[in-house]
């Protein structure tokens, strides 16, 4: 008798403790994110700050239709093979209903194939390769960044306007300097057609051998520079550049460099009058971006970098799409996401039902050097929905069926 008392007793505590887990998982939704935090730290140590804001603000709501979003982060160490292995373990044993996430291009091309080949959704959030949405795009895939070809329509807009004539390249060899560089010369040379391609440097990211590309520049004797290099590789092509006399009455053009992340380390080396997209956090002044950035130095007692805006951009567009889907199934989500509104520290923002590209935009201005740190200065919002191409376009551009 007392035998089966005791078995009673533990298979009610057994189904006490799974209608508790039930519960649980009931009232959460998982979220997998992915991306390269060891690789990268500059940018995605900001940029997981940033969605860890985002989820603690729509948690502090009440979550999406009263569910507590969780997330479930991991490395992938800046390699492809890792970020799909990453994406598969969040989906077969964490169980997540969505992928966040990715830095570089061709890490953000390979989570996308996997979302494409296992019907999960996927919201790009850094990689910038215009295939993403375009030639390599599919019902699964959406992106929050302004894309290559966005960036480089804001750029080429400022640059056509200088007399240079004579220009050359310098960029990572791999998929988002390629294409960085190609639409950028596209859009260029078709607002200028006088223009003069005079030389190209494809130094390997990571591993730039800046002296070298300094002195193969200064050969090719151009009137004006775009340049693609980040992070350590900008300091030492800047560095370089410096000592060579390189930007000397020379024009530069150059993505991201605006950005914190890579201004703050160059200090008072940085190049001053440079155009660049970027984020000048010190110097926007509207209700939006006042309201991010109090919350965000009161809770990590330090000011955001782009990295912060694209994290909480993020998670703050996945809990859009998933309020909007009243559901976790990946067919409602995919069918929300499409032209869903999201506000973010720039405004409002859409997803485009057509490339699933959003509309955010950037800021474009120039370097300076104030206090000894490098700033952007004369900066202007570009809205991202006016450097995209028609819907006509994204025809040509993006798989069909």
């Amino acid at each position: 008798m007392r035998t089966r008392l005791r078995k009673s007793v533990a298979f009610a505590a057994l189904a006490i403790v799974a209608a508790t887990g039930v519960a649980r998982a009931q009232g959460e939704i998982k979220i997998g994110e992915i991306n390269s935090y060891s690789a990268l730290p500059a940018f995605t140590e900001p940029y997981r700050k940033g969605w860890q804001l985002a989820i603690e603000e729509i948690n502090a709501k009440g979550g999406v239709d009263g569910k507590k979003l969780v997330v479930i982060s991991k490395d992938d160490a800046g390699k492809p093979a890792e970020a799909v292995t990453a994406a598969n373990e969040l989906v077969s044993r964490e169980g997540v209903a969505l992928i966040t996430g990715t830095f570089f291009s061709h890490i953000g091309l390979a989570v996308a194939d996997f979302a494409k080949q296992k019907q999960v959704f996927f919201m790009a959030a850094e990689p910038l390769t215009d295939a993403i949405t375009w030639s390599k795009g599919n019902d699964y895939t959406f992106r929050l960044r302004p894309s290559n070809y966005m960036q480089a329509a804001m750029l080429a807009e400022e640059a056509a306007k200088l007399p240079a004539k004579r220009w050359a390249t310098v960029a990572p060899n791999y998929e988002y300097g390629q294409s960085a560089v190609a639409v950028f010369k596209e859009l260029l040379s078709k607002a200028r057609p006088d223009i003069e391609w005079v030389d190209e440097q494809w130094p390997p990211q990571g591993k730039i051998d800046a002296g070298a590309v300094a002195q193969a520049l200064l050969a090719s004797k151009p009137e004006a520079i775009l340049n693609v290099t980040f992070g350590a590789d900008l300091v030492k092509f800047v560095r370089e550049g410096n000592t060579r006399g390189l930007f000397k009455d020379r024009s530069v053009v150059s993505f991201l460099t605006g950005e914190p992340e890579y201004l703050d380390p160059l200090k008072d080396e940085t190049p001053k009058g440079w155009i660049v997209t970027g984020y000048p956090w010190y110097d926007i002044k509207t209700s939006e971006h006042d309201a991010f950035l109090k919350a965000y130095q009161a809770k990590f007692n330090d000011y955001p970098r782009l990295g912060s805006i694209v994290g909480y951009g993020t998670m703050k567009a996945v809990a859009a799409v998933l309020a909007k889907a009243g559901s976790t199934e990946t067919d409602k989500l995919v069918a929300a996401a499409k032209g869903v509104e999201v506000d973010t520290p720039f405004g409002k923002i859409v997803f485009r039902a057509t490339d699933h590209q959003s509309t955010l935009g950037a800021y474009v201005g120039k370097t300076d050097v104030r206090d000894g740190k490098g700033v952007m200065v004369d900066s202007v919002y570009r809205d991202g929905a006016n450097y995209l191409p028609s819907e006509e376009d994204v025809k040509r551009l993006r798989p069909q069926g």
